[in-house]
């Protein structure tokens, strides 16, 4: 027979940043609540990866209010100033037609690089210390509902049942495609190079968005003379650039990169991965949740991939708890809408804006070229306008869960 656990109150699939986020925030707005995080990975695995992300203002005050920021800010390096350019690789020069002042509140940076491995352990490391149950390495084979909790299959042969079960098992959720939900998806003729460059001189916090023809050229600076570049290209261009050796990446590197930084050299490995727009048709069956990349993956054109995880981790926990609070069943389908409702539609939003701006910035038509190059100048001379667009990036306008703005629940 099967070897069961207690009765969960909650079962996370997915021990990256969403899963164990979601974790940590549970236990500590209600320490009798009964948490587990299932991952396929071994910690150490999570800890080492060694990609940076974006992490938005509102997003950190979040991990401040969990009590993981100030593990995570050592590490973490400021964005002070952001500047957008639109130009074809063969220009002499790159006009500045946007920038953006870094901060949100005076000493408040709108945005963080994060290294990933850096936060996962932060998160790991207090998810432990609240007493969330970690379970890794091991899968979710398969679940079934039934009245008042879900019974789930894990891949060691354990039975676990829970009151409600989270998939935050990434953008090809094996738990969304169990739940039977469908997805809005099509694929961009592009793929994402990831990788870590260091320079001979400092950034100064400036974060640098470049819109070539082939698509997005981001530098995001990190601690010291280092930058996390995000360079979105043909799919086939990719995959040549990745597998072909590292004076021919350099070479194609330094000229979208330019020389304003000095030289510039390889500081990590090459990376690759197709891009392309999925949005869940729904976000919650009976006793199921869907958060992060398994309810939907965009383009990262505008960096907020991760950010919307963290949104969906917010408001779920706050949905839950106080649920819970109210003496309801966190697992009934009319509890599970209302996070349903509250996330929805800011997802498919920034699914479409995503949508539209690669398509807009990933080409060489001149008409198009020279109307969106008029539009940022237009956003450049308007401060009210770009104030709004800074704070939007950072989380910071709608209908914000209290952890988002740095509150507990």
């Amino acid at each position: 027979m099967a070897e069961r656990g207690e009765l969960l109150d909650v079962l996370v699939g997915g021990g990256g940043y969403v899963g164990l986020s979601l974790g940590v925030a549970l236990k500590q707005a209600d320490p009798a609540m009964k948490v587990a995080v299932v991952d396929m990975r071994p910690r150490a695995a999570l800890e080492n990866d060694p990609r940076a992300s974006a992490v938005a203002a509102a997003a950190s005050r979040m991990l401040a209010q969990l009590g993981v920021w100030d593990e995570i800010a050592p590490e973490a390096q400021p964005m002070t100033e952001m500047i957008v350019t639109d130009s074809r690789l063969r220009d002499a020069v790159r006009p500045v037609f946007l920038t953006f002042d870094g901060e949100v509140e005076p000493g408040e940076a709108f945005a963080h690089m994060v290294p990933n491995g850096r936060m996962v352990a932060a998160l790991a490391d207090r998810a432990a210390e609240l007493g969330v149950e970690l379970i890794a390495p091991d899968t979710v084979q398969g679940y079934s509902s039934g009245a008042s909790d879900v019974e789930i299959r894990l891949g060691s042969g354990k039975v676990r049942r829970a009151r409600l079960l989270v998939a935050a098992d990434g953008v090809r959720s094996k738990l969304r495609e169990l739940a039977g939900i469908g997805t809005v998806r099509w694929e961009y003729d592009q793929s994402g190079i990831v990788t870590t460059v260091r320079h001979e001189r400092p950034h100064n916090g400036r974060a640098e968005e470049h819109f070539l023809p082939s698509g997005p050229f981001a530098i995001l600076p990190l601690k010291g003379n280092r930058s996390s570049l995000v360079w979105s290209e043909k799919r086939l261009e990719a995959e040549r650039l990745v597998k072909g050796d590292a004076f021919t990446f350099e070479l194609e590197l330094e000229r979208r990169f330019g020389h304003h930084l000095g030289k510039i050299e390889l500081d990590g490995p090459r990376h690759a991965f197709p891009l392309g727009l999925t949005l869940a048709r729904g976000f919650v069956k009976p006793r199921l949740a869907l958060a992060g990349d398994a309810a939907h993956g965009i383009h990262p054109i505008a960096g907020q991939g991760l950010n919307l995880g963290f949104k969906d981790v917010a408001a779920l926990a706050e949905v839950l708890v106080e649920a819970r609070r109210l003496g309801e069943d966190i697992g009934a389908l009319d509890v599970l809408e209302r996070y349903e409702r509250w996330r929805r539609f800011d997802t498919f939003q920034m699914g479409v804006v995503t949508d539209v701006l690669n398509r807009l910035f990933s080409n060489d038509m001149d008409v198009v070229r020279a109307v969106r190059d008029v539009g940022l100048g237009f956003v450049d001379r308007l401060p009210s306008l770009k104030r709004f667009f800074i704070r939007q990036a950072a989380g910071l306008e709608g209908a914000v869960p209290r952890l988002l703005a740095g509150d507990p629940i």
